[in-house]
């Protein structure tokens, strides 16, 4: 579907064009296998040297059309499903950066991207910098060593909300010849665009706003196109240099703009096997097609109940980039004019024990490891999530312990506001 059509649009039209006498809805394509006449074509599909389907690990055409969805809601040239956001992120970095790299993250992070970035893939080998999105640009740039292979961030911040300066983490990661990603998760691309300002890469938790039900689970990458490999061959051979599991093929001169995804698709799910499913694709598919009426309503009901808690004396802190006084109300309305997600970050007065007591006195907000799904639910982070990590991490992390997530749903918010009343009341009288 062409590109000029408004996100609303394409949530609903995107993807899947059929032609004549196919369905109209998205089949699932229930195989794990395709058949083809001639041994001659199955060999041109195994060297890549032909495009097509003979193994639902690799392609699978309900899977391909709910990423197409994706790329063109982001503006991407090609997009990859996952079979969750943390295979997305895992893949997104590993098929540029390997052992003896280095990369850069903000440090605000969801947690289990911080331990995956932190913890994981430094047993792999590759070392990741964490660095303040408040130092100073110059402070940033001497974390940049010459093995360091991209610069992470999140549009909003999963627990936290803080909005990324995308722009500005492009120019600086442009200014070392690496790529920037971005885990947009949280904004969608209903409301935020990472690649009109500079990103190179977009992954997605899919699991989140994007299927918008808590029915499955899933990730996706999609690229730009716009990143140049050969001007920086020597920092990812991988994509510059021939792969001799393909007889020598180059992919960023055989497969021009695609190349980033075609190597992700045809190397690592290949060898590492992280599909979605297309039962789960199809699931994501028909989540995508509400996508822009449900963020709306998130966002409206966000705004109602950031306000409210701000104005009550028994909340100490509210953290939504919504908020005029918001810190991060600036990059906001640059960045989210239309609003940021449903995502509020809060502390009560009081200590941890009054934080727990209020998230058990709840009545219809659940208690969730979930976030950005059309019911409302709450946790606490520091005791929930991020639990695996120290208080000096938590700290580095910028998770306060009283940090608080509360994920507004699209309920009707009068109901909302009454359920978060029942149980300060209860809490504190």
């Amino acid at each position: 579907m062409p590109q000029q059509h408004n996100s609303g649009t394409l949530c609903v039209q995107a993807g899947w064009t059929p032609k004549n006498g196919e369905p109209r809805q998205l089949p699932i394509y229930q195989t794990t296998t395709f058949k083809y006449d001639s041994s001659e074509q199955m060999a041109r599909l195994f060297d890549l040297a032909e495009s097509g389907y003979f193994y639902s690990r690799l392609q699978n055409p309900t899977c391909d059309a709910a990423a197409a969805k994706i790329a063109a809601l982001e503006g991407g040239v090609a997009a990859m499903l996952t079979s969750s956001g943390q295979a997305a992120n895992f893949m997104a970095v590993f098929n540029i950066a390997e052992a003896g790299s280095h990369i850069i993250a903000t440090n605000g992070i969801y947690g289990g991207t911080f331990n995956l970035l932190g913890v994981t893939l430094r047993k792999m080998g590759i070392e990741c910098t964490f660095v303040d999105p408040d130092w100073s640009d110059d402070d940033i740039r001497a974390c940049f060593r010459p093995n360091t292979k991209l610069v992470f961030g999140e549009t909003i911040s999963n627990p936290g909300g803080n909005v990324c300066d995308i722009e500005r983490w492009a120019r600086l990661a442009h200014e070392h010849g690496v790529p920037l990603i971005i885990d947009n998760t949280f904004a969608t691309p209903i409301h935020c665009r990472p690649f009109e300002w500079g990103a190179d890469i977009v992954t997605h938790s899919t699991t989140k706003y994007m299927e918008g039900h808590a029915a499955t689970i899933g990730g996706c990458i999609v690229d730009s196109g716009r990143f140049d490999w050969m001007a920086h061959a020597d920092k990812y051979p991988g994509l510059c240099t021939p792969d001799e599991s393909y007889h020598g093929l180059t992919y960023a001169t055989d497969f021009g703009e695609a190349a980033y995804i075609v190597k992700a698709t045809a190397q690592l799910m290949r060898d590492l096997g992280c599909c979605q499913s297309p039962q789960n694709a199809f699931l994501l598919n028909t989540g995508l097609e509400s996508l822009h009426l449900r963020m709306r309503r998130h966002v409206d009901n966000a705004q109602r109940v950031a306000e409210w808690l701000e104005a009550d004396e028994r909340v100490a802190w509210v953290n939504y980039a919504g908020l005029p006084g918001n810190e991060y109300y600036a990059l906001a309305q640059k960045y989210l004019p239309q609003g940021g997600c449903g995502v509020i970050a809060l502390g009560l007065k009081g200590s941890r024990e009054e934080a727990i007591r209020f998230i058990d006195a709840l009545r219809f907000i659940s208690i969730m490891t979930h976030v950005a799904d059309a019911k409302s639910c709450i946790l606490h982070p520091a005791s929930h999530t991020h639990r695996q990590l120290t208080e000096e991490q938590l700290r580095a992390a910028g998770i306060a312990p009283d940090l608080i997530r509360l994920s507004v749903g699209i309920e009707d918010v009068d109901d909302i506001l009454a359920d978060l009343r029942q149980a300060l009341d209860q809490v504190f009288g």
